[in-house]
């Protein structure tokens, strides 16, 4: 008997001729959260929202500047587990805390990403332990 995800995962592959593929192996941290660290369909790579964690899933509380750049990882690891890389990056959602943040953020966000940038929203005035968290959309490297 099948399970409710291999249903859904056959319904949807019915209906769209893709499979919904959960590719991140065991060796990169998921949280104790209900949600995937990332989802693949197609040669699309959705990466859930990461925060400045350790690789056990704990809070690291520090500076702006050493949360942005553990999140990064973070999403960086993920993207190179799913056979990708932040170049590859389309779109990112990004939550930033404090808006007096914010030009940090763009400065460091350009040692990450490089024109012509990915699309982007950032919403600021949010979040509640973390200072900053991303979420992003990239595509496979096959």
């Amino acid at each position: 008997m099948k399970g409710p995800l291999s249903l859904r995962r056959e319904r949807f592959y019915r209906k769209y001729g893709v499979m919904i593929e959960y590719p991140v192996p065991a060796s990169v941290f998921t949280s104790p959260l209900p949600f995937s660290p990332a989802t693949k369909v197609g040669n699309l790579i959705f990466v859930s929202g990461q925060a400045s964690t350790n690789e056990r899933g704990e809070i690291v509380s520090d500076t702006f500047e050493n949360e942005f750049r553990r999140s990064m990882e973070n999403v960086r690891r993920i993207l190179r587990a799913c056979g990708s890389d932040l170049d590859k990056v389309a779109r990112v959602n990004s939550y930033v805390k404090n808006a007096s943040d914010l030009p940090q953020y763009n400065q460091l966000y350009r040692e990450y990403f490089k024109p012509p940038y990915p699309a982007r929203t950032t919403i600021t005035n949010c979040l509640g332990k973390v200072l900053f968290e991303i979420d992003v959309i990239a595509v496979t490297n096959d």
